[in-house]
């Protein structure tokens, strides 16, 4: 057989599948002898230092050495910051010079004469180009020409790049950009992004190779003219200079377990307000890699309902890779939320509803999990469920779970012991996904690519979230409309979207019914290749809790270990 892939996603509530994934690894590889490799996403610094923690797995289930992959690691997010940011400023500074210039004095600086010589660079070639001037001497140019080739007319109120940052900051959502005397009157409202939500880290995940890459870099649209047309980063000059900040980015960074099972750590968009995956070039490596018979265990965001969608409906339309399982992580504390459970609080002490034995709330709670199972069956792989086991769980709520995701269509559930046993506590798992693999694969699409965009979002809204309808706002209408006449429509959709709930609404648990889904505004990764709805509310910058994580982080400055990541 062929090496096979094996995608990840998890049941709402976010508790291990990064120690899921790398345990199965472990297992495939320490104990059971089969090539196997994961493929992580690296951790933002956000949640790191906010609320839910670092990534790299927990337990006797984790990618060493977790200080670093938890933290810089080799600074790929770092660059994606500079080069997002070097863009902002771009766009900005091109609209200050412009406003501020005549046609004659912007030409002069764009094209200057040096050592007595005058030379358009090679990407104003490719501009002239595009505009449908075909010339190569910067003397040759009607003025007409001229102006057409200095001005973009960027309309600043259609400007959708915006700045970006690695930390949880929510007095960065809303910002006003320009104040100084300097920028003589030039000012607009802003805001900042958290760095992984950026598209250019979309596109790290998305991209076959530095050439694919620099296309890619170039199509990222920015804003539109005031004509209506859009802006890109190869109109502003800048592809070159992104792609140089981005050069060693696009390598994987190569870790390994406790057990010595290798790792590859690349991209890490978030799978709410991104589309959640790590690289397609991590896979493809890795399954190169580990050959005939081999495994590569690739893990994506939150549940069936966002990070797996988006694997296969952008990722797998990206990659061409078909995924031979899913494996589904559930846990009987997630479940328990879903059945009616009170609600948690992050760094509050677990209710007893939670700790003690409830198989009705288990039960009830079920329902969810049944409904991930039928998200995953709308793409014809099969499922095998991992039930992450904690310490709390009882005999009797494991054996339910498994009975009840069986009954709903799963090949397999499986309750792991990765966390406290490694590799050896997931052999069951290993083996169960091992022949899920052996099983007929139907796989498919959810959605042509050809649907106008409305119907791609309402087809995600009613067969996965189980909506009924969606509601467009006024902005979501005009963007959608814009887009279309762009030539746009034939993208997939990345839906941003609360990873709490199937709906909007994060405080409805279950499967919710009968709720209208609202989508408030629409943007474009045109770059990374997709259409981007918000849904709701949603922020694409979190904020730092009452008690972020960093209380817990320090450093002793004698042995210079790090102490509270997890």
């Amino acid at each position: 057989t062929f090496a096979k892939i094996t995608y990840f996603s998890a049941v709402l509530v976010n508790k291990g599948k990064s120690t899921v994934t790398i345990g199965l690894v472990q297992a495939l590889t320490a104990h059971l002898n089969v090539n196997s490799f994961a493929c992580l996403r690296q951790p933002s610094q956000g949640p790191t230092f906010g609320v839910k923690g670092g990534a790299a797995g927990g337990g006797y289930a984790q990618v060493i050495p977790m200080e670093e992959f938890n933290l810089h690691l080799t600074g790929d997010i770092h660059a994606i910051t500079a080069a997002n940011n070097l863009l902002a400023a771009a766009v900005d500074a091109r609209i200050l010079h412009e406003s501020t210039q005549s046609d004659k004095a912007l030409y002069n600086r764009l094209v200057p004469v040096v050592n007595g010589v005058r030379e358009f660079s090679s990407i104003q070639l490719a501009r002239l180009k595009r505009l449908g001037i075909n010339k190569t001497d910067p003397g040759t140019l009607t003025a007409d020409e001229i102006s057409k080739f200095v001005r973009l007319d960027i309309d600043p109120s259609t400007i959708t790049w915006q700045r970006v940052l690695d930390t949880n900051d929510r007095f960065l959502r809303k910002i006003t950009i320009g104040q100084a005397n300097t920028e003589k009157g030039f000012f607009r409202q802003a805001q900042f992004d958290i760095a992984v939500a950026s598209e250019i880290m979309a596109i790290l995940a998305l991209t076959t190779s530095l050439a694919d890459m620099k296309e890619r870099l170039g199509k990222m649209v920015v804003a539109n003219d005031k004509n209506g047309q859009p802006v890109t980063a190869e109109d502003l000059g800048v592809t070159g200079a992104l792609a140089v900040l981005m050069k060693d980015a696009i390598k994987p960074t190569l870790m390994q377990t406790l057990e010595g099972t290798p790792v590859f750590v690349h991209a890490g968009p978030f799978a709410n307000i991104a589309h959640g995956n790590s690289s397609v070039l991590a896979d493809k490596i890795a399954l190169k890699l580990v050959g005939e018979g081999g495994f590569v265990v690739t893990e994506a965001g939150f549940g069936a309902d966002i990070g797996m969608e988006k694997f296969f409906n952008i990722k797998c339309r990206t990659s061409g890779l078909v995924p031979s399982v899913v494996v589904l992580v559930a846990t009987v504390r997630a479940l328990k939320m879903h059945g009616g459970g009170p609600n948690v609080t992050a760094g509050a002490p677990l209710k007893k509803e939670y700790t003690e034995e409830n198989l009705q709330l288990v039960a009830d709670g079920c329902c969810n999990l049944q409904k991930q199972i039928q998200i995953a069956q709308l793409f014809g792989v099969p499922v095998v469920v991992a039930l992450n086991v904690f310490k709390t769980d009882s005999h009797a709520e494991v054996d339910l779970v498994c009975e009840i995701a069986k009954q709903s269509g799963a090949f397999d559930a499986v309750p792991c012991n990765h966390w406290s046993a490694g590799g050896r506590g997931a052999v069951e798992l290993a083996q169960a996904v091992r022949k899920a693999a052996s099983q007929e694969n139907s796989f498919k699409y959810l959605y042509n690519l050809e649907l106008p965009i409305i119907e791609k979002i309402r087809i995600i809204a009613q067969k996965v979230y189980g909506a009924e309808d969606i509601e467009l706002s006024p902005v979501a209408q005009s963007q959608i409309s814009r887009y279309s006449k762009q030539g746009f429509g034939n993208l997939p959709i990345c839906m941003a979207k609360t990873h709490l709930s199937l709906s909007h609404q994060p405080e409805r648990k279950g499967v919710p019914t009968g709720f209208i889904l609202p989508i408030s505004d629409v943007r474009a990764s045109i770059g990374a290749g997709f259409i981007y709805p918000l849904v709701g509310t949603m922020s694409t910058m979190p904020g730092l809790p009452t008690r972020p994580c960093f209380y817990d982080i320090d450093l002793d400055p004698d042995t210079e270990q790090v102490k509270g990541l997890f």
